[in-house]
C-alpha cells in the first residue's frame, strides 16, 4: 500500500495547503452531504477508493482487529493495563465503559462497529457516484471492483464479531437516510457474496502484477472462501479455496519462520494474499503490534527499538506444539537483552514467571516500530479451509488430508494420522489452525464458529487469569450502546439486553 500511502500524504499536504492559502469564503463543501460536486474526475475516483481504504487503519493500526479475538482467545493474553484484561474476563459491557475512561477505545469492539461503517459509507459513495465519473473505464471498472470487496469485508468483519448487524448498501444523504435496522446473518452474508461476486467480474489483476495493499483477483476469492466457512457454507468455501489453489499464482513459503522475518516482506508476498501495508516512516501506515509483543523496557535487541511487553502466549498453549514443530519457533521463553545476556522466561515479566513471547512482529531496525505488514488473508488459510470444507462434505478423502499436510510438512511435522473418524478430522484441521495463525486475530473466531468457546477458554488459565467466566453471550460482542442511542432503528443482540 506504499502508493496509496503516498496519495493519502499528499491529499493531506493539499488539504493543509488550501486552509493556509487565500480568505476566500466562496469554497465548495465535499463531504457524505455534499457529493454532487465530487466523483467527476479519476482523481476524484482514486481519493475516494483511498478513503474507503483508510478504514482499515481504524481496524488494524490500533490495533481492534488483532487485539479484541486475540484477548479473548486461548493462545495470548494482555498485561492487564489501560483496560485490556476486560477482553480476557469478559467483562465488556455495551458502553464500553473501562476502555473509553482508559482513552482504548481503538483497542475496543466499538473501534470495529465505527470502523467498518466508516469504510460501508465511504465503498457506498463510490458504487454511487463513479460509474459516472469520466475517466478509463478499464480503471473505472477496478475502482467499483475494489469498493464492492471493501464494502464485503467490512460487512464480514462486523458479522463475525457483532452477529446480525444493519447491512448498508446505499450512501446517506440524509441523518434519517441513516437509521438502519439489523438483517438477519443470512441475509448479512448474502450481501457479502453478492459484493464478492461484482468484485470478481470486475478484472482486478492476479498476483504478482496487483498493487501491494490492494486486493487480487485471488484475494476477493479468499475472503468468499472463508465468509462461506463462517456461515457454513461449505460447498461455496471448497470452491472459491480450490479455484485459488488451482492457479498456482501464490506459494508457500518454505521456511514459516522466514514469512515473518522483517527483512522479508518482498518475498512474503507470494504467500500473504491480503495484507494490511505499512510504511517504516511517520506520518504513514502503523500498527502497535511491533510494541506490544516486544519484552518491557525495550529490552530485546531482536524484537523492536520500542516495546513495552504488553502480552504474551500462555505457557498451555506453547507446550501444545510438538518440539518438532517449526512454528513454535515463533515464540520464545528468553531473549537476548541488549547487553548480551540471555534473559530467563522468570525475568521476562514481572506479571507471572511463565511469560512467553510472540516472534511474529519483531522489528529490530524500524524507528516507528511498524515495519512488519500484518497478514489478513495468506496461503496457509486456504489449505486449511479447503481441507475443512472437503471434510464437512465428504469426510476426510485424501484430498482433505492432502490440503492439512501440505500446512505440516511445511511445519516440519508428519502427516496426520490415517483412519481419523470426520468429527477427528476436523478437530485436526481446527488445532492446525490454531498453531498456525495464533496472533493473527483468528483462533477466537475459529472457537466462536464452531461453538468451541465455551469448553476451550475455562481451560485456558494461568497465574495472572485463573479464572475466565466465559458466558454463551460471549459468541458475539455487544453492539455500542452509542450506535444504539443514536439509531432508533438499531436494537442490542438479545443475549445483551
Amino acid at each position: 500500500m506504499k502508493s496509496l500511502n503516498k496519495l493519502y500524504k499528499t491529499m493531506l499536504f493539499l488539504a493543509i495547503g488550501s486552509g493556509m492559502s487565500a480568505c476566500k469564503l466562496d469554497e465548495t463543501i465535499y463531504s457524505s452531504i455534499f457529493t454532487e460536486s465530487y466523483y467527476q474526475t479519476a482523481s476524484d475516483a482514486e481519493k475516494a477508493l483511498v478513503a474507503a481504504y483508510g478504514a482499515l487503519g481504524g481496524l488494524y493500526g490500533g490495533p481492534a482487529a488483532l487485539l479484541v479475538p486475540d484477548f479473548s482467545d486461548d493462545q495470548t493474553y494482555p498485561r492487564a493495563v489501560v483496560g485490556r484484561n476486560t477482553l480476557t474476563l469478559f467483562t465488556v459491557e455495551p458502553t464500553y465503559t473501562t476502555q473509553r475512561s482508559q482513552g482504548r477505545l481503538n483497542e475496543s469492539p466499538q473501534q470495529i462497529w465505527t470502523s467498518c461503517y466508516q469504510g460501508i459509507e465511504r465503498a457506498n459513495w463510490i458504487i454511487a457516484k463513479v460509474p459516472g465519473t469520466q475517466m478509463s473505464e478499464t480503471r473505472k471498472q477496478e475502482i467499483m471492483g475494489e469498493a464492492h470487496f471493501l464494502r464485503a469485508f467490512y460487512h464480514w468483519m462486523l458479522a463475525k464479531n457483532f452477529g446480525e448487524i444493519p447491512v448498508k448498501i446505499v450512501p446517506s444523504t440524509t441523518e434519517a437516510e441513516a437509521y438502519t435496522p439489523k438483517s438477519p446473518l443470512n441475509e448479512v452474508y448474502a450481501q457479502i457474496y453478492a459484493d464478492l461476486d461484482m468484485a470478481h467480474n470486475a478484472g482486478l489483476p492476479s498476483f504478482p502484477a496487483v498493487e501491494p495493499g490492494r486486493p487480487s483477483r485471488e484475494a476477493v476469492q479468499a475472503l468468499h472462501a472463508k465468509a462461506a466457512l463462517y456461515n457454513e457454507d461449505w460447498e461455496i468455501a471448497l470452491q472459491k479455496a480450490e479455484a485459488i489453489l488451482g492457479t498456482q499464482t501464490y506459494s508457500l513459503i518454505d521456511d514459516v519462520v522466514q514469512l515473518f522475518h522483517h527483512a522479508n516482506e518482498e518475498e512474503a508476498r507470494r504467500e500473504m494474499i491480503w495484507a494490511f501495508e505499512v510504511d517504516a516512516i511517520s506520518p504513514g501506515n502503523g500498527h502497535q503490534m511491533v510494541g506490544l509483543t516486544g519484552p518491557s523496557g525495550s529490552g530485546g535487541v531482536e524484537y523492536a527499538r520500542t516495546s513495552y511487553g504488553s502480552m504474551f502466549a500462555y505457557m498451555d498453549f506453547f507446550n501444545s506444539f510438538d518440539p518438532a514443530d517449526e512454528r513454535r519457533l515463533l515464540l520464545d521463553t528468553t531473549y537476548l537483552d541488549r547487553s548480551g545476556r540471555w534473559v530467563p522466561q522468570r525475568e521476562i515479566t514481572p506479571i507471572t514467571p511463565e511469560g512467553v513471547l510472540i516472534k511474529k512482529y519483531q522489528d529490530p531496525v524500524s524507528t516507528t516500530s511498524s515495519t512488519r505488514n500484518l497478514p489478513i488473508f495468506r496461503l496457509a488459510d486456504i489449505y486449511l479451509i479447503a481441507a475443512e470444507a472437503e471434510a464437512r462434505l465428504h469426510g476426510p478423502t485424501a484430498k482433505a488430508y492432502d490440503y492439512v499436510n501440505a500446512i505440516r510438512t511445511r511445519a516440519g511435522l508428519g502427516e496426520l494420522p490415517a483412519g481419523l473418524s470426520q468429527g477427528d478430522f476436523i478437530d485436526a484441521v481446527i488445532q492446525e489452525r490454531a498453531w498456525e495463525f495464533f496472533a493473527e486475530g483468528d483462533r477466537w473466531y475459529d472457537l466462536t464458529r464452531t461453538g468451541k468457546f465455551l469448553e476451550v477458554i475455562p481451560n485456558a488459565v494461568n497465574d495472572v487469569y485463573p479464572v475466565r467466566n466465559v458466558q454463551p453471550r460471549n459468541r458475539y460482542f455487544p453492539i455500542p450502546q452509542d450506535e444504539i442511542n443514536a439509531n432508533p432503528e438499531l436494537t442490542q443482540n438479545p443475549d445483551w439486553n
